[in-house]
C-alpha cells in the first residue's frame, strides 16, 4: 500500500514550487489541477459531461473550454460549481490514485487545492499545508495571472479559511520565505516522510 502525503494550501501559497521540490527528491506527484487541465482538454473524457451541463457557450469558437468564463459561474455560483465538482472529482480520484500506486516511489504526494473542501483529506496518511498570508497569495496571483483583487477574493472566499486549513495539517511549510528556506523545510520534510512510509509498509 503506498504511503500517501496530501499537499494543499490556498491559491497563490506555491503549492506547485513546493511539489516541484519534492519531485527533486525522487517522489511521485499527481496533480489534481495537472490531472484536471487534461481531463477538459480537447478530446478529454470530462469534456463532453461538462458541455452537456454547462451548455455550449462555456466553449470557445475552437471547441475548447472557456476555463476565464467557467471560473467566473462557477465561483460566483456555489451550486454551480458543485455541479462541476461532481463531474471532475471522481474522474480526478481516480486518475490520482492510479498515478500514486508507484512502486518505484518510496511514498506519492498528493497535490489537492481543494483537499478539504472536497473531503479528499480520506485518500492521505498524510496532510501537508504550504501557508501564506492573505496578502501575499493575493498579490503573487495578480502578479501570476493578472487576474483583479475582487475576483482572487472570492476565489480565496470559496476556499476553507486559513485557520481551518493550518488546524487539519499533520505538517506546514511557511512559504514566505527564500528559495533556501523552503528547500531545506522540504529536506527535512522528505526525511521525515520517508521514515513514517517505511514504519507503515
Amino acid at each position: 500500500m503506498t504511503y500517501r502525503v496530501a499537499l494543499t494550501g490556498g491559491i497563490g501559497s506555491g503549492k506547485s514550487t513546493v511539489a516541484e521540490r519534492f519531485a527533486e527528491h525522487g517522489v511521485r506527484v499527481s496533480d489534481a489541477d495537472a490531472i484536471s487541465h487534461a481531463l477538459t482538454a480537447p478530446g478529454g473524457d470530462a469534456l463532453p459531461a461538462i458541455q452537456a451541463s454547462f451548455g455550449h457557450g462555456i466553449l470557445d469558437d475552437q471547441g475548447r473550454l472557456d476555463r476565464h468564463a467557467l471560473r467566473k459561474r462557477v465561483f460566483s455560483d456555489s451550486a454551480e460549481r458543485q455541479r462541476l465538482e461532481q463531474i471532475l472529482h471522481p474522474m480526478i480520484r481516480a486518475r490520482m490514485l492510479a498515478e500514486s500506486d508507484d512502486p518505484s516511489s518510496p511514498y506519492a504526494l498528493l497535490v489537492i487545492p481543494l483537499l478539504l473542501e472536497t473531503g479528499q483529506d480520506s485518500l492521505a496518511d498524510r496532510i501537508l499545508v504550504v501557508d501564506l498570508p492573505e496578502s501575499e497569495q493575493i498579490a503573487r496571483v495578480r502578479q501570476r495571472s493578472g487576474l483583479d483583487p475582487g475576483e482572487i477574493c472570492r476565489i480565496i472566499a470559496a476556499q476553507v479559511t486559513r485557520g481551518e486549513r493550518l488546524a487539519a495539517a499533520d505538517d506546514v511549510i511557511d512559504n514566505s520565505g527564500d528559495r533556501e528556506a523552503l528547500n531545506q523545510a522540504v529536506a527535512e520534510l522528505h526525511a521525515r516522510y520517508l521514515r513514517l512510509a517505511a514504519a507503515s509498509s
